[in-house]
């Protein structure tokens, strides 16, 4: 099984965080990319420099798009967590690079709510990287886009993940 590692970065280049995926396969959304339970999540930030996952996770990275998402195994209570993002860069088959622009969207359990998080983050940042209005206006766009996605179930936010982590889970 590939390995893959996802490398989150700030707009100034400055590594965020990573985490180390396996390839489970590729679909009309994307590349899903699998982190099981116990997962090593590394930080470039804040006093916590490594977190250990507690569920089985997919993770999906479009083509083109100015997301990538996290489809969480139950009973997490963060079913789905988006990041606003520049599209991701394949540098190589073995590593995806993020510029994460700190802008996030969150489907919960059970009741399905969505939760567009981190505006004040993304607004300060937008200062402090001096963001290009276009950047702005366009994660500020897939945002929208990605909460009336999250809303309504479009997928691949409705039930695509789940033959993924159902892959997952089998290994």
């Amino acid at each position: 099984m590939d390995l893959v590692d996802i490398v989150l970065r700030k707009y100034d280049g400055r590594l965020h965080r990573w985490v180390t995926a396996r390839r489970l396969g590729e679909d009309d959304h994307g590349v899903w990319l699998g982190t099981p339970a116990g997962t090593k999540v590394r930080f470039n930030y804040g006093t916590r420099r490594i977190n250990t996952t507690r569920l089985d996770a997919v993770r999906l990275i479009p083509r083109d798009r100015w997301w990538i998402a996290m489809f969480t195994a139950e009973p997490g209570a963060r079913e789905i967590y988006c990041d606003i993002c520049l599209p991701p860069t394949w540098t190589t088959m073995a590593e995806v690079t993020v510029v994460d622009l700190d802008l996030d969207l969150a489907r919960f359990r059970p009741d399905h709510r969505v939760i567009l998080e981190d505006e004040d983050e993304f607004a300060e940042n937008a200062r402090t990287y001096g963001y290009p209005a276009g950047l702005i206006a366009q994660a500020t766009a897939a945002a929208a886009d990605v909460h009336d996605a999250l809303t309504g179930r479009t997928e691949p936010f409705g039930a695509a993940a789940r033959p993924w982590l159902d892959l997952l889970a089998a290994r």
